[in-house]
C-alpha cells in the first residue's frame, strides 16, 4: 500500500488528532505543515537546512515542473527525489490552484484545463490523466487529483459547475492512475456554500482514495467564514484517512486547523514573507527590514533556537536585507519554516501528553482559536 494512515489519539474536546503517516520515503508524525518547494527547491534552502528546521516533508508543483524542466527529464534523473535531492516524503500539488491563480492565462472545459504557459506562452492542455501521468513521472509519494477552485466571491451556478468538474476529474485521474508506490488524495471543493461541501464531500468519499484534501479556502473570504466552512466540511471527511487543508501556513489558522481536526496544511507564506524582510514571532509579525531594528543586536525571536537566532542579531540580518545579500532571506526563511515547525511540534506533543486544550490556553491572542 502506497500510504498507511494511524490515527494515535484525538482531543475529546476539540477534536485535534494526533497521527502518523506511512510513505515510501518516510513517517511524517500529523499534525505537519509542508514547506512549499514549487520548482523542486524551497527557496534559498539547502534540503539539509529544510530537515534542519524540522520540515518531514516538502511539497512540489506539477504545473510548474512540467513546464520547466519537464516530467521526462525528471524521470529520467531517476525521479523527484533523486533530482533534488531530497529523501523525505514529497506530496506533489496538481496545478489544480494554478486554474484560480492563473486564471487569465487558462480556460477550463469539462475534459481539463488549457493553460497558455507564463514562461513562453505555448498551450498546454491538463487532462485529469496527463496531470496522473506527470505526477507518476515525477514519483511523489502523494499525489493531488486535478480540481477547480472558484474564485471568491462567485454565485452558486459557478461554485456548483466547479464542484462537479472536480468529481468528474477525480474519477477520470484515478481510472488513469497506475503507479502502486504512490498515494492519491482527492479535493473537497464547494465554495462557502455547505450544502455544495457537502455534495462534494460526499461523491469524493465514495472512491477510493488515500486521503482527503479541503481547497477552494484562504482564497479572499474573511477568516469567520472560513472557520465556518471548515467546522461544516470536516465531519464529511472519514476519520481513518489524513485530511488536508491547503493553502493555509499563518500560525494562527494553523492553530485553528489542527483544532478542528486537520492533519496536514502548506502554504507559500512563511518563506515569501521571509523574502520580504518579516518574520515570525509569538508575539505576532516583525518587519526586520524596518529602521528600528538598524541597532537591535538581539535575536531574530528572544528564546527562538534556530539557526538565525542563536547566530545573528536583527542589526545584522536586516543589513544584509537592505544591501541585498542573498544570506538576509536565507536566514529570514529559516526562522520562518523554523517557527511554524515548532509550533506544530509543540501541539503534537501536546496532543501525545493529552494537555492540548492547556496547550491551546498557553497561547497568545495572535495564534489562540476565536482570540483576536
Amino acid at each position: 500500500m502506497a500510504l498507511q494512515f494511524t490515527l494515535l489519539k484525538e482531543d475529546p474536546v476539540t477534536g485535534a488528532r494526533l497521527g502518523r503517516v506511512t510513505t515510501p520515503h518516510g513517517v511524517i508524525e500529523t499534525p505537519a505543515f509542508m514547506p512549499v518547494g514549487t520548482r523542486a527547491t524551497v527557496k534559498t534552502l539547502a534540503p539539509e537546512e529544510i530537515t534542519a528546521v524540522g520540515a518531514q516533508i516538502i511539497l512540489a508543483n506539477t504545473y510548474h515542473l512540467y513546464l520547466r524542466p519537464g516530467h521526462d527529464l525528471i524521470r529520467e534523473a531517476g525521479g523527484l527525489h533523486r533530482f533534488m535531492n531530497w529523501t523525505g516524503p514529497i506530496l506533489t500539488d496538481s496545478g489544480g490552484f494554478q486554474v484560480f491563480s492563473l486564471s487569465h492565462l487558462c480556460r477550463v472545459t469539462t475534459e481539463g484545463v488549457l493553460f497558455r504557459s507564463h514562461l513562453d506562452g505555448s498551450e498546454h492542455f491538463f487532462t485529469p490523466a496527463l496531470v496522473s501521468a506527470i505526477q507518476e513521472a515525477l514519483g511523489s509519494d502523494i499525489a493531488m487529483v486535478l480540481d477547480e477552485c472558484a474564485p471568491y466571491p462567485a454565485d452558486y451556478e459557478r461554485v456548483a459547475q466547479a464542484v462537479e468538474r472536480t468529481t468528474r476529474w477525480a474519477g477520470d485521474f484515478l481510472a488513469a492512475h497506475r503507479r502502486p508506490d504512490q498515494a492519491v488524495f482527492a479535493i473537497v471543493q464547494g465554495g462557502m456554500d455547505h450544502s455544495l461541501r457537502e455534495q462534494s464531500a460526499r461523491s469524493l468519499v465514495s472512491l477510493p482514495f488515500s486521503g482527503y484534501a479541503i481547497g477552494g479556502l484562504s482564497v479572499g473570504e474573511p477568516k469567520e467564514l472560513m472557520y465556518a466552512t471548515l467546522d461544516y466540511t470536516v465531519p464529511w471527511l472519514p476519520a481513518d484517512k489524513p485530511r488536508y487543508l491547503m493553502g493555509v501556513g499563518s500560525p494562527d489558522y494553523l492553530v485553528e486547523g489542527v483544532s478542528r481536526g486537520v492533519d496536514m496544511f502548506d502554504c507559500v507564506l512563511p518563506t515569501r514573507m521571509a523574502r520580504n524582510g518579516t518574520i515570525f514571532t509569538r508575539r505576532g509579525r516583525l518587519t526586520v527590514r524596518d529602521a528600528p531594528y538598524a541597532r537591535d543586536f538581539g535575536p531574530l525571536e528572544e528564546g527562538c533556537t534556530c539557526y538565525a537566532c542563536r547566530h545573528f542579531s536583527r542589526a545584522y540580518i536586516r543589513h544584509l536585507i537592505k544591501a541585498g545579500e542573498v544570506l538576509g532571506i536565507r536566514l529570514t526563511t529559516i526562522h520562518n519554516l523554523h517557527h511554524l515547525l515548532q509550533l506544530m511540534k509543540e501541539m503534537r506533543e501536546a496532543l501525545a501528553g493529552g494537555r492540548f486544550s492547556t496547550f491551546l490556553e498557553s497561547l497568545g491572542p495572535d495564534y489562540r482559536p476565536g482570540v483576536g
